[in-house]
């Protein structure tokens, strides 16, 4: 996992159009009444929001969401069933090299991911949606929260909810962070150098939840929709 250096530029407009023409129809998501966000049976992301209004901070400190961030305003949320914080999203392409991830569109490209894939390989960010949690510190350590590789993560932007896991760890210092897949799975632009969101962006990892194996997409989507059905009372 690289060391982010400064706040990414956020693609605000073009960025949802590049993500529902990347999607297929099953994974896309939006608003309309067509879309699978209107559907009773799934959890939206305003739901999912009006759950993490208040913050019970569990972290001792704050997070910088860059190295570059003057200060350190993130904390780490804490419910009953999950841990959540709000914050950009920088652009995770470390692990298994592709066209998309590598050291020519990733300056900071690294050949491995914290966790590891059932057949012992790095996670493929390209194709895998996860999120990045900091490294164990003083300020918080994720283990201690019911967290670790492969737990199920919900990450919000906007009108869309999409399901993964996580996947990698990063600075001990600095929150904020998803893979390539995750980024363009919610419309965000993808390229780890141009890419990412300023803001906007809410996580929600669910306690005990890990997965097994790491990778499976379907096995997170369908772990992550009935936690996230619990975690806005609807079981």
């Amino acid at each position: 996992m690289r060391t982010r250096m400064l706040a990414l530029t956020s693609a605000a407009c073009g960025a949802a159009l590049l993500g529902a023409a990347a999607l297929p129809a099953s994974a896309s998501g939006s608003a309309s009444a067509q879309e699978p966000e209107a559907d009773a049976g799934v959890v939206t992301a305003a739901e999912l929001l009006a759950e993490v209004r208040a913050c019970s901070r569990i972290s001792k400190g704050r997070y910088r969401t860059d190295s570059g961030s003057a200060k350190a305003t993130v904390p780490v949320c804490g419910t009953r069933d999950a841990v959540f914080w709000k914050a950009d999203m920088d652009i995770d392409c470390d692990g298994r090299k592709t066209r998309a991830c590598n050291r020519k569109t990733d300056p900071y490209f690294l050949p491995e991911t914290a966790f590891q894939s059932s057949r012992g390989e790095p996670l493929d960010s390209a194709a895998l949606p996860h999120v990045v949690v900091p490294g164990p510190s003083k300020v918080w350590d994720y283990r201690r929260s019911g967290l670790t590789g492969g737990s199920v993560v919900a990450v919000v932007y906007r009108d869309r909810v999409r399901y993964g896991v996580i996947g990698d760890t990063g600075p001990t210092g600095i929150i904020g962070e998803a893979s390539y897949a995750m980024a363009k799975a919610l419309g965000i632009d993808p390229d780890p150098s141009t890419g990412g969101a300023e803001s906007g962006v809410t996580y929600i990892a669910f306690k005990n939840s890990r997965i097994s194996p790491i990778e499976s997409r379907a096995r997170a989507q369908s772990r992550g929709a009935a936690l996230a059905r619990e975690f806005v009372g609807r079981s």
